[in-house]
């Protein structure tokens, strides 16, 4: 992450991966002071955008990533944790069922909205928006957020179960993501993502 000495990161143990002849585990530690805390965008830019944006390197993973309480603990996390979240969804003793829309690209909102549909009335707890779906020219947000919030509605009717979808409210400015959320919100969704990387 830098040339600086205080901070340079350290590399204090490499194994052999099983099996193979060129690849290893690395360990790698880098000082707490190099992340802001608190900031999820900071630690992910850091160590996955930084990190696997080294040229030097030819293949990369991230198997494991280690982090000291105190670090954790300057993340404010959700408002509620797993608890709140069954009594809101009124399911419990199971854990829930969730997936990503596939394909992710290339449907228009009403079969989009569709996918939602079938995907929560056959067994799911809820569906999230692919990272790459956003506001294309084949699927507007709008559209898209219409249609599978028609979706969750149809599926909870159908299902008598409460059920959910993530709507991508990911977009180039701030002001735009405020407005999708305020669109989502609008449209009687309780949730939505927002893609970090």
């Amino acid at each position: 992450l830098t040339a600086c000495d205080l901070y340079r990161a350290k590399c204090y143990k490499v194994d052999a991966v099983p099996n193979t002849s060129d690849q290893y585990f690395a360990y790698i530690a880098y000082d707490i002071d190099l992340f802001e805390e608190g900031s999820i965008a900071n630690l992910t830019a850091s160590i996955i955008g930084n990190v696997f944006g080294f040229k030097a390197v030819k293949a990369l993973r991230l198997e494991d990533m280690r982090l000291p309480v105190a670090y954790l603990k300057t993340f404010q996390g959700p408002a509620t944790g797993t608890v709140v979240e069954r009594e809101r969804m009124d399911k419990f003793g199971r854990p829930f069922l969730g997936a990503t829309v596939k394909p992710k690209l290339g449907l228009s909102g009403k079969n989009y909205g569709r996918v939602v549909y079938e995907g929560l009335k056959g067994g799911l707890d809820f569906l999230k928006d692919d990272e790459n779906i956003n506001s294309q020219p084949f699927m507007r947000y709008s559209e898209r957020y219409l249609y599978s919030m028609e979706g969750v509605n149809r599926a909870q009717a159908a299902a008598g179960e409460i059920k959910g979808h993530y709507l991508n409210v990911t977009a180039a400015t701030m002001e735009a993501m405020y407005e999708r959320a305020d669109f989502a919100q609008q449209l009687g969704s309780v949730i939505c993502m927002i893609d970090l990387v």
